[in-house]
């Protein structure tokens, strides 16, 4: 997984757009059945006079990022602000919720094994090739005679050590917690531990100087979602069994990540970039759901279990190739190959599982689910507005923004049925994915409506020719 840089772009000098995509019903759903407590952050002096009167479409000259997140606490009463602007546009590259490095790297025997697994492969490729063209002709054709003669020992043996890997892939599946999917796992959980350990004082090295105090209310906003969550989610071992830990880093970035030892990163600019606390608990949601899935420790083991067997094709190329230069590209292209069949779907893959029970998570929580894929539709519009060009699927770690949100899409009546069961109060509001889509249609058609306008004011403002008649 990797953690993008973003860049936010105004439409018009400093004015912003933003979509209501809830209402104060929905909201005060959201608030039943003991949820007041999510997010009763304490008011302040500093935060008191935040809420403003907003319509459905709220053009600012600038709303800070505390108005934001003062608009995303729940009041004492247990309501949102009556009028909500949901979302400011932004101009997201692409939205990764994912630290740029693996959430847990590979231990670091392997790590430093690696690059001399390599190495020593490329020099026995090599090896084997001069070896081959220093032989005599006489020589490499009895050698040749000797392996038609021995073809079927030859085969024996590979066949042999392609059933031990077979046998060392099947001997090391494991169930994956909640949806029991088989999954490669080769290390184990305390390694894993210790790494993350390692990784987490990394990241606060890092961010030593842009940590948020306890006491700010982002952070506190943030820290009663994962509470929330956790606490709704308690009957799963995998989320009791760990400490959750936040940190909110004051960083522009839209991103947020969780480490497998439950230490939460979040940064002030996915608090800027979501609509409201459902969006922001089904993010909070997914990034969990990877540390209680293990999917770190999956990762690694399969690009270990690849890169173990890469060796030999690596072995092979450098062996059969006439000459260096051309062993280089056919290494490179192995590489790509290997890239973008198995480590880029496969990431792919586990996306979309973060996703689904990230979903259920937010469910259990009685969040409002249909929230989730609204977001998405965001930031696939935020895209479309700044004019970047849509790379294909296959290219990205990540599912495209659109077919994840199709995907959630597909999602949301099953995760309905399991906030039905918690016995979460009723979404009684409308639709978010409705009012978005009719602001969407909004948006176009004032856009025609300008443009039209504009074209009528250019054609005023030529000078009219008068040709004489003939």
């Amino acid at each position: 997984c990797t953690r993008d840089r973003y860049q936010r772009l105004d439409l018009s000098g400093n004015t912003r757009i933003c979509f209501l995509t809830g209402s104060p019903d929905s909201c005060r759903n959201f608030t039943g059945k003991g949820l007041r407590c999510i997010l009763n952050v304490p008011n302040t002096e500093v935060y008191k006079n935040a809420h403003h009167s907003l319509g459905r479409f709220c053009f600012q000259s600038s709303w800070p990022l505390r108005e934001k997140i003062t608009s995303l606490q729940i009041s004492s009463a247990g309501q949102f602000p009556r009028h909500f602007c949901s979302w400011n546009i932004q101009i997201i590259r692409s939205f990764r919720a994912s630290p740029s490095l693996q959430a847990a790297p590979v231990p670091l025997f392997w790590i430093i094994v690696k690059p001399a697994q390599k190495l020593f492969a490329i020099i026995l490729g090599r090896s084997i090739r001069n070896w081959w063209k220093a032989l005599p002709p006489n020589k490499r054709e009895l050698f040749k005679e000797s392996a038609r003669k021995n073809k079927w020992k030859i085969l024996l043996g590979v066949s042999s050590l392609g059933v031990l890997f077979v046998m060392f892939y099947f001997t090391h599946l494991e169930e994956t917690p909640i949806t029991g999917r088989a999954r490669l796992l080769v290390f184990g959980k305390e390694h894993f531990r210790e790494l993350s350990q390692m990784e987490y004082d990394m990241w606060m090295e890092e961010f030593k100087s842009k940590m948020l105090p306890e006491t700010d209310a982002r952070y506190l906003v943030v820290e009663r979602v994962v509470g929330h969550l956790s606490e709704s989610n308690k009957d799963i071992p995998q989320v009791s069994a760990l400490e959750w830990v936040i940190h909110v880093v004051d960083e522009p970035g839209v991103n947020a990540f969780v480490l497998p030892n439950g230490q939460v990163f979040v940064f002030t600019g996915l608090l800027n970039a979501v609509s409201d606390i459902h969006q922001l608990s089904f993010i909070l949601g997914h990034e969990i759901a990877h540390a209680v899935l293990e999917h770190a420790a999956e990762k690694a083991s399969l690009v270990h279990f690849l890169d173990f067997l890469s060796l030999i094709f690596l072995t092979l190329i450098w062996a059969i190739c006439p000459r260096d230069s051309l062993a280089v590209v056919a290494q490179w292209i192995q590489s790509k190959l290997k890239e973008f069949m198995f480590d880029r779907p496969y990431s792919r893959t586990l996306e979309a599982e973060a996703d689904k029970v990230g979903l259920q998570f937010a469910a259990k929580a009685c969040v409002d689910v249909r929230a989730s894929s609204v977001f998405w539709q965001q930031m696939e519009l935020a895209e479309t507005i700044q004019g970047q060009p849509k790379l294909p699927e296959w290219l990205s770690t990540h599912p495209s923004h659109e077919n994840r949100a199709e995907h959630l899409d597909r999602l949301i009546p099953e995760a309905l049925k399991i906030r039905e069961s918690c016995n979460c109060p009723s979404l009684s509001g409308p639709d978010p994915r409705l009012i978005f889509k009719l602001n969407m249609q909004h948006l176009l058609e004032s856009s025609k409506d300008q443009e039209t306008s504009n074209s009528t004011k250019r054609d005023l403002s030529k000078p009219k020719l008068d040709f004489p008649h003939t």
